[in-house]
């Protein structure tokens, strides 16, 4: 049986070597930082991060008590590196919780997916990349299109709170979200109460198709996952300086490197922001 809480696939190891990484950040932009854009991002002199261990695809290690490594804790680092402030990582076990705790000031900057709701208590960068969303079905399913999911007594599996879970709660009208704490939680739910669609991210529903016989991935995307950087909505200096750090990120090539170093599978850099 498969665990529920916690788990992922086995961790990708760390790149052997980052010189293709500090080579990209040495010759990328470099502008003098405001003093109030520092003093926003990191009001106790260290760089806060909070960090989504669900999230397999951006966090590829991560052990309690030990600091995260993947693209999203790597964009912390060389944010840090640029404020010259050190990095501490607050590590929470799905977004929700991520989310929640920005309102009790534990965290600087999170990273996370960019969905409406959220965007009322965090102020947003664009993402920095994106994640397709689409369902699993089960062997012998007549589910032929996603909006075939769409309908009276479809029953779909999903994480609670996660990005698509919220989107899916927006923007689906018939068919009825049936909730679980994880990732690995709402593949369960989706086995053990024969359920007629699982929600997830591609990348993760292409690992459970192979071990669920018969199973198929519908075609084409509900949504994707925009995964940001975002800080408090009153550091409006500081919400600005993380807005042009992510922009050079994506146009320096640092995310599409830390994509290739830590081998993550079935995301894209994403476009630049529109002006």
């Amino acid at each position: 049986m498969r665990p529920q809480e916690f788990s992922r696939p086995p961790p990708v190891a760390k790149p052997s070597s980052s010189k293709s990484v500090t080579e990209i950040i040495n010759t990328a932009m470099s502008s003098a930082i405001p003093t109030s854009a520092r003093s926003e991002l990191a009001p106790t002199g260290t760089l806060r991060v909070g960090i989504n261990a669900s999230n397999f695809l951006l966090v590829s290690q991560y052990e309690p008590g030990s600091d995260p490594h993947g693209i999203a804790p790597d964009l912390g680092r060389e944010l840090a590196r640029r404020l010259e402030v050190p990095v501490a990582f607050n590590v929470f076990p799905n977004p929700g919780k991520l989310a929640d705790a920005g309102k009790t000031g534990v965290w600087d900057v999170a990273f996370l997916g960019n969905e409406p709701q959220r965007a009322k208590e965090i102020a947003f960068t664009a993402p920095y990349l994106e994640i397709p969303v689409t369902f699993l079905v089960p062997a012998g399913s007549p589910i032929e299109t996603i909006e075939a999911v769409d309908r009276e007594g479809v029953r779909i599996a999903v994480m609670e709170r996660s990005a698509y879970d919220l989107y899916l709660t927006n923007n689906f009208q018939h068919g009825q979200l049936k909730r679980a704490k994880s990732i690995d939680a709402s593949y369960q739910l989706f086995v053990e109460e024969k359920l007629d669609a699982l929600a997830g991210l591609k990348p993760r529903l292409v690992s459970d198709a192979a071990t669920l016989s018969g199973s198929r991935i519908l075609q084409g995307q509900v949504t994707s996952v925009k995964q940001s950087a975002g800080t408090l909505p009153d550091r409006e200096s500081g919400a600005q300086y993380l807005r042009e750090f992510i922009e050079d990120t994506k146009s320096s090539g640092l995310v599409d490197r830390l994509i290739a170093d830590y081998n993550v599978q079935g995301v894209t850099v994403a476009p630049p922001a529109s002006s």
